[in-house]
């Protein structure tokens, strides 16, 4: 089985996740069903959500904040499931909850292996 990484991205405000407390609250058991699904078929290998603070290294220096593309989208969380195939992972992709808002996505990254010689 190959993994792949998930990236979930979403618009954020000027210090802060878009979604609201009640917006998390309301979609946590989503969220538990969906990465359940994955889990049971055990095919989870790690997710979790993403703090907003952040720092940037650069060649020339750190940033405090968040790397935001320029409409405000930036990661806010992760999966790395195993799967036998791409369509399966896009599958589960397409009913993963952050995809209720308007300018979020995930984003599938083949994961490829260090050799181990």
């Amino acid at each position: 089985m190959k993994e792949y990484l998930l990236l979930f991205r979403n618009e954020s405000n000027e210090n802060g996740y878009l979604a609201t407390s009640q917006d998390m609250a309301e979609d946590m058991p989503k969220w538990e069903s969906w990465i359940g699904n994955i889990a049971m078929q055990g095919k989870l290998v790690h997710t979790a959500p993403i703090e907003y603070e952040a720092l940037i290294i650069k060649n020339n220096g750190i940033t405090a904040g968040p790397y935001k593309e320029t409409n405000r989208v930036l990661v806010s969380g992760f999966l790395i499931c195993k799967s036998d195939s791409l369509e399966e992972v896009q599958e589960w992709s397409t009913t993963c909850p952050i995809l209720k808002y308007p300018s979020s996505s995930v984003e599938i990254r083949p994961l490829i292996p260090f050799p181990t010689n």
